[in-house]
């Protein structure tokens, strides 16, 4: 399967992170790299990346932006995240909390996107990680909401053709508790 040369990534990073007493999950280290900068490493390549979310210092490389009322969800900063990717074709969109996210993920979504609008991780309990995913970028603006605050990102984003892609270990994995931060220390 071949990949469209120029792709844009987009990050999302703006969420409250309760379940962590609010602390500001992206910059979490794990081995040493903050969740942020796995995330932006494992878009290497693509043009631009786009981070969604409040601006943090040491990220001199990507574009900022944030939906435009801040704290709406994912579907909003996706839709803030899409006006900043210019005529990129190809979308990845990652969360800015895994820690087992890499290069060669980015690479096989990427890949398994030709023939369908997007392509989606798929966790071993056969779970869609929606924010593990590639989308070709028309597919995805024709599937925004007209208002995306508040919107579900599974609802808006489960009626395109979609390919899966099964998870390898970890790269699924997302930091939500003490626990999981403990568990990838």
């Amino acid at each position: 399967m071949t990949q469209p040369s120029r792709f844009a990534g987009i990050v999302l990073a703006g969420g409250s992170a309760r379940r962590l007493s609010g602390v500001d999950k992206p910059e979490l280290r794990v081995g040493g790299i903050s969740l942020l900068g796995r995330a932006v490493e494992a878009l290497a390549g693509a043009d631009p990346v786009v981070v969604c979310g409040p601006r943090r210092p040491g990220y001199d490389t990507v574009v900022w932006t944030r939906e435009a009322v801040p704290g709406a969800g994912p579907v909003a900063a996706l839709a803030a995240g899409l006006e900043s990717v210019g005529d990129a074709e190809l979308v990845v969109l990652l969360a800015a909390d895994l820690p087992g996210i890499r290069r060669s993920t980015v690479d096989r979504l990427r890949s398994a996107v030709a023939g369908a609008d997007g392509a989606v991780l798929v966790d071993a309990a056969g779970e869609r990680q929606w924010l593990v995913s590639a989308w070709r970028a028309a597919a995805l603006r024709q599937a925004m909401p007209e208002r995306p605050e508040n919107a579900s990102l599974r609802r808006t984003l489960r009626g395109m053709r979609l390919a899966e892609v099964a998870a390898e270990p970890g790269e699924s994995d997302d930091i939500d508790t003490p626990e999981d931060l403990e568990k990838h220390r």
